[in-house]
């Protein structure tokens, strides 16, 4: 068994992903080892107690902005494989704090990559780059007319269109400073095996989610407000862009990809982590609404007179050459049909029991937008990466969480 007896150090270990990757590396037998920073209120890393497994991994506190703390924490943990996630992963934050953003992220992730070379050791790197690299991809030519309308012309140049699925070939266009900062670390990682021959990969993981996932992220926002507004805790949801495209997949699909590609991922080369297949955040909350008890049955705009019948209703048809589960929003999203805007106000839902409503949130719209994320896989799969979790099965378990209501708070 590859990961019997294995040293593995994870920094972020106490983070969302870190916690579920520490558990999954433990029940294969590894000794794991993790990075953290202590909090200065002396809580006990709250992932790793909901994971369970608080006891079972060996904590290293590390300052990865501080090279001298990262060697030390190499010194403790000889590693034979390091996850590298420690991160400032929030991009609405980015954009608050590009510079704190760039210094956790850039300076951190060079301080591990000297602090390897330093030492003359050799592990192998599993860096958790991400999907927001590829940042402005075109799927449609109305798409990128209106882009341009906006004054804003994608470079690198786009050469064919849909750009989507996303193969890692695909050019890189961040659009944030959080996405910019992880572009630094993946090119560093990369860099670093051909100039040192330090075996690095990385993981370029579209969005994923599950239960525990931080209440920032606009899956945990949905589902926690949905939860609320069902025990009359509050009398609408906020929510920004609802028009934009995420490939999202369930924590438990990306960790076993993490630990194909520490396994059997080939150095210096890039793994996109993803479902393949594409839904807008407005389905993610009708499904979550679905989940709750509601049964949707028609969509309106509060301003500008845009309604939409049976939303949820499922298409597996083919779209940009791959066919995959997506509502009869989705399609008329991605066909161009409709979109939604600031100047819409909101979203009113007719249910079989009441009228919910969705207010538009300026604060939490982008000042720069991902319009769509779509996975092409392939490379991951044929090294034995799988997808066995639904977009469904996500809300459920995230459901199941929030349902406790000090989650909630």
């Amino acid at each position: 068994m590859f990961w019997k007896g294995k040293r593995v150090l994870v920094t972020g270990i106490t983070g969302f992903v870190g916690s579920y990757l520490a558990r999954a590396l433990l029940e294969r037998g590894a000794e794991v080892y993790g990075t953290y920073r202590r909090r200065a209120d002396g809580m006990r890393p709250k992932n790793l107690v909901e994971r369970d497994i608080l006891e079972d991994v060996s904590l290293i506190e590390c300052d990865i902005t501080n090279i001298s703390s990262m060697a030390q924490a190499l010194d403790e943990s000889c590693p034979d494989v390091i996850f590298h996630l420690a991160a400032q992963s929030f991009v609405h934050r980015s954009f608050i704090d590009p510079v704190e953003t760039f210094h956790i992220n850039v300076t951190g992730t060079t301080n591990l990559l000297e602090a390897v070379r330093f030492k003359g050791a050799k592990p192998k790197i599993v860096f958790a780059g991400t999907s927001e690299e590829y940042g402005l991809v075109i799927a449609t030519e109305d798409q990128l007319n209106r882009i341009k309308k906006k004054g804003i012309d994608p470079f690198p140049p786009v050469q064919s269109i849909p750009e989507v699925p996303i193969k890692e070939t695909n050019p890189l266009r961040p659009m944030s400073p959080y996405a910019v900062s992880k572009m630094a670390g993946d090119y560093a990682m990369r860099n670093y095996y051909h100039s040192f021959d330090i075996p690095t990969v990385v993981s370029r993981a579209f969005n994923h989610e599950g239960a525990g996932r931080g209440p920032m992220f606009v899956t945990s926002t949905i589902v926690r407000q949905v939860i609320s507004l069902k025990m009359n805790e509050t009398e609408e949801v906020k929510l920004g862009n609802v028009s934009a495209f995420r490939d999202w997949t369930h924590i438990d699909d990306v960790v076993e990809g993490y630990l194909i590609l520490a396994e059997k991922g080939k150095p210096g080369e890039v793994y996109n982590q993803g479902s393949s297949r594409t839904n807008s955040v407005l389905s993610y909350l009708l499904w979550t609404v679905e989940s709750a008890g509601w049964k949707v049955e028609k969509i309106a705009t509060i301003n500008n007179k845009k309604e939409i019948e049976n939303p949820l209703e499922e298409d597996t048809g083919e779209m940009f050459g791959i066919p995959f589960l997506k509502t009869k929003v989705d399609k008329l999203l991605l066909e161009g049909a409709i979109d939604f805007e600031l100047d819409d106000g909101g979203i009113l839902i007719y249910t079989d029991k009441n009228t919910l409503t969705v207010r538009f949130d300026p604060q939490r719209f982008r000042p720069s937008e991902v319009p769509i994320l779509l996975a092409d896989t392939r490379k991951a799969q044929q090294l034995g990466a799988k997808i066995t979790h639904t977009v469904k099965d996500i809300i459920k378990d995230q459901m199941n969480y929030y349902l406790d209501k000090e989650h909630r708070k």
